[in-house]
């Protein structure tokens, strides 16, 4: 399960050590943890890191299938996620050390920044390739952080960037040794913690408007 501390200015969310799938009390993790730090006092950035081959390999399908009546508020909630990561009032970063997929993918552009393994892993939105259409809030927050040409690529052809590729395209801010994920996400946090507070907030609220109200539609539809 998440996990989070803190390391003088800049709090480490670490997702975990296995696929990091958004099961229903990950989610409730990922969120408290959100809580935590939102309303932590003085200077603070946040670091997203994980552990092990993978960064997050997305929705939870095993969980959904097994509880179809419960997906629109499953929606809800990892929308609820992707809003909360996108307006939060401090200088988020994800540190992308493993493979980064689907919902993982979008949690990794809810961050304002991106550092990602340049040898080893992919970042991909694979729905195209597994007959998941892409929500209207997903979709949204995918063109608000991407240039239309990646944005159009990355949607409708599934590719899977490695850490130089995702460079190129504008995906990540980043590309660096597997050792120096971690610690080159905790520098760009620590060099911006500074910045948190209401202002920052309403900036980041106010610049990703259309994708924050797509994302916090309740009735949004599931296909």
């Amino acid at each position: 399960m998440p996990t989070l501390e803190r390391q003088d200015d800049v709090f480490i969310l670490d997702l975990g050590d296995s696929e990091n799938r958004f099961h229903p009390d990950w989610i409730a993790s990922v969120d408290a943890a959100l809580e935590e730090v939102e309303h932590a006092a003085g200077a603070r950035a946040l670091v997203t890191a994980a552990t092990g081959k993978f960064f997050s390999n997305g929705l939870d399908l095993e969980w959904l299938a097994a509880h179809g009546e419960q997906a629109q508020g499953y929606v809800v909630a990892v929308h609820g996620l992707f809003a909360r990561v996108l307006a939060l009032p401090v200088i988020t970063v994800a540190a992308l050390q493993g493979h980064t997929f689907a919902a993982g993918a979008m949690l990794s552009l809810a961050h304002d920044f991106r550092v990602m393994r340049a040898d080893r892993g992919f970042w991909c939105l694979p729905e195209a390739e597994i007959n998941i259409p892409f929500t209207p809030g997903m979709s949204a927050l995918i063109q608000s952080r991407l240039s239309p040409r990646t944005a159009h690529e990355a949607m409708t052809t599934a590719r899977r960037y490695g850490g130089q590729d995702a460079l190129a395209a504008g995906i990540v801010d980043h590309a660096v040794a597997e050792d120096a994920v971690r610690a080159t996400a905790v520098e760009i946090a620590r060099a911006q913690a500074g910045k948190a507070g209401p202002t920052l907030g309403v900036i980041k609220s106010r610049m990703y408007a259309h994708a924050l109200d797509a994302l916090r539609d309740k009735d949004t539809p599931l296909g």
